[in-house]
Formats: structure tokens, sequence, C-alpha cells
């Protein structure tokens, strides 16, 4: 008779590991107004900030992105 056992990889119910994490995202600057494309660094972890410069108008933003458990980014900029 044979065995059955349990996988042993533990999975988290709440996060999906088969999820792709976005990796772009369109932003609006909170200086100039104008609407970029923002590339994400899905590899840097669930939650970030950081300081990034507009590519238009050079002003430095502080920049937030979190993950939820689908791989969808949610992100805000601010003045820094």
């Amino acid at each position: 008779m044979r065995d059955d056992f349990d996988d042993p990889i533990d999975s988290d119910p709440d996060f999906d590991d088969e999820a792709l994490l976005q990796t772009e995202a369109e932003v609006a600057c909170p200086y100039c107004g104008e609407t970029v494309t923002l590339e994400l660094d899905a590899g840097s972890g669930e939650a970030q900030e950081y300081v990034e410069d507009c590519p238009v108008c050079c002003r430095p933003w502080q920049v937030h992105v979190h993950y939820d458990a689908t791989g969808a980014a949610d992100v805000t900029l601010e003045e820094s």
C-alpha cells in the first residue's frame, strides 16, 4: 500500500504564486500634470517607496508602490 503525502510547498492563500506582477503604470506628475509610463521593479518587494524625477519637468517625486495578492500595483506619487 502506498502512502500519500501532502505537497511540501505550503502556499499562502492570500497570495497567488502564479500571478504576474505588474511592471508598468501610467502616472500623472504632481507638478506638471504630464502622464508618463513608470517602469516598476516587481522584484523589489510588495511595498516600495523611492524618489524618481519626472522625465518631463525633472522635478522629484516620492513614489509609493504596493502590490496586492493578484499582482496588481497601486502606484501613488507626491511632491518630494
